[in-house]
Parts: structure tokens; C-alpha cells; sequence
């Protein structure tokens, strides 16, 4: 049974017998950037009053804790799959890929993995079990939530500098009304997921 711990919500570890590493994407959603994903392996006895889904914290708060899991992590990996492969396999398989390539980085392998959602393809002989809101119920994914999230931030903040139109430092390419308005007015960009229904009249921009 998953250790609870009585000064969090969060479990430290789902799988007790073997070393485990948690994994997240970040930017699944958007319609401009690649999608990263992050691998976390945290101590055993690993426990925050803060860490949380990153979605649940704010900007600053999650840069600091960025800095604290790279600290404290026994081993962490963060990886992306751009808006190509992404519109060459789908978002879903883009996704799962990004979480393979950042399994593949880790320094130590882990004997056991837990993913956020419901689907995830088998990484080589290792075990996994997919747990629905992971983020905010085990450290390890919401560790690795805080690192695919902050590190695709600050790629769609250098991106931005090319193309400071579409508002990327701020949306950091979701379908916000802003970055609607500038495809409309400027086309799509190299960034651009194409296979996703960015507008209606689509078909009729130029890529």
C-alpha cells in the first residue's frame, strides 16, 4: 500500500518495493510549441507542504520548486517532442513519446514507474500504472509537473523573441483570444501544431 504522509496530501510513493520514478507532460493542450515531459525520481522519505499539480500553484512558487526538486531528486530528466512530430503522430503518442525520451535520460533507472492519466504505451519491461489527477496525489508527478511545466515556459519565452505577435510569453501558446487574433491577422508560424482546429477558416492560411 502507498505510504501516506500525515504533513501532505500527497503519497511519497505508490509502489514500495521498488525504485519509482514519476512522470507529467506539460503544454498538451496548446496549439503552438512542443509538448515536454518530465521524469522525477524523489527520495523515500521525500516530503513538501507546498509541492502540488502545478496547475494548483503560481509562477514564482513553482520556479522555487523547480530549484528544490533539482536539489533534492535522486534523478530528474526533462524532454519535449516539437509541433512536427507532434502533428506527424498525434498529440496523444506525442505526449507518451516525450515521457519515454525523458525515462530514457534519467541517470539511474527506475524499477517502477507512475504516469498522470489514463493512457501511457509500456516503456520497455518496466511496470506502470497510470493514475488519473497524479499530480496532485504522488510527489514524483508532481515533481514532475513542476519541471515539464516551468522548463516549457521558458521555451516559449525564448521563442517568443521570434515571433512576439502571438503573445507567447504570456499564453505560452494556448488558443487565448490574443493568439487567435494574431493567426487571423499574421498566418500560422513554424511553431504551430497544425493538425489541431486552431480557427475555423483554417484551411484558407497560408502556413
Amino acid at each position: 500500500m502507498p505510504h501516506i504522509n500525515h504533513d501532505s496530501t500527497l503519497k511519497s510513493f505508490y509502489n514500495q518495493d521498488k525504485l519509482e520514478a514519476g512522470c507529467d507532460e506539460a503544454g498538451r493542450g496548446c496549439i503552438a510549441g512542443p509538448v515536454f515531459a518530465a521524469a522525477v525520481i524523489l527520495p523515500r522519505n521525500f516530503n513538501h507542504t507546498v509541492l502540488n499539480d502545478s496547475k494548483m500553484l503560481n509562477a514564482e512558487c513553482r520556479e522555487k520548486l523547480r530549484d528544490e526538486i533539482i536539489k533534492v531528486a535522486v534523478s530528474w530528466s526533462v524532454e519535449y517532442v516539437d509541433n512536427n512530430i507532434i502533428d506527424k503522430l498525434n498529440i496523444l503518442r506525442a505526449s507518451i513519446l516525450a515521457m519515454h525520451k525523458a525515462i530514457d535520460s534519467l541517470a539511474i533507472h527506475p524499477g517502477y514507474l507512475i504516469i498522470d492519466g489514463n493512457r501511457f504505451f509500456k516503456y520497455k519491461s518496466i511496470e506502470h500504472t497510470c493514475i488519473v489527477k497524479g499530480d496532485s496525489k504522488y510527489f514524483s508527478i508532481a515533481a514532475a509537473s513542476v519541471l515539464a511545466k516551468t522548463y516549457r515556459d521558458d521555451y516559449m519565452k525564448k521563442i517568443h523573441e521570434e515571433y512576439e505577435k502571438y503573445g507567447w510569453e504570456k499564453n505560452k501558446g494556448y488558443a487565448t483570444k490574443q493568439h487567435r487574433e494574431a493567426i487571423k491577422n499574421y498566418g500560422l508560424t513554424p511553431y504551430h501544431r497544425k493538425s489541431f482546429r486552431i480557427l475555423n477558416n483554417q484551411l484558407n492560411l497560408k502556413f
